[in-house]
């Protein structure tokens, strides 16, 4: 079995308020492997099989006051892990997982600002076609 490992984007502005957070490049990362998704961002850990994810699309020209840190969506509860307000992959969810709050608010998407999202839509969508 083999894992993609995929680091956040840290934009250097947001780096000292995310450490903080306890969010730094060595404590955060998103990981794809055969069957599951893995995402480890400071404190806070998302996993999933890589089956639940329904799609991923590729978002830009984010607003830095709505990504940066670990955020809920009230609109529709999804969560955002975000470092950088260049670019990020979203990925929408077949069945919510638990993240931010555990099982009281399950997330039906998962936003991250990885430093490649297009090469993470590819390392997923590769593996769920195979």
């Amino acid at each position: 079995m083999t894992t993609d490992g995929f680091p956040f984007a840290f934009d250097r502005r947001f780096v000292a308020p995310l450490r903080v957070l306890g969010v730094r490049p060595g404590t955060s990362g998103v990981f794809v492997s055969d069957d599951s998704l893995r995402v480890v961002f400071g404190p806070w850990r998302i996993q999933t099989p890589l089956t639940n994810i329904a799609d991923v699309q590729i978002s830009g020209g984010l607003r830095w006051f709505r990504v940066i840190g670990p955020r809920l969506s009230l609109a529709d509860r999804g969560v955002t892990f975000g470092t950088s307000a260049e670019e990020g992959a979203c990925l929408l969810l077949h069945e919510p997982v638990p993240g931010l709050l555990g099982e009281r608010v399950p997330h039906p998407g998962i936003t991250v600002t990885v430093e490649a999202p297009r090469a993470l839509k590819a390392s997923i969508e590769q593996r769920l076609t195979t």
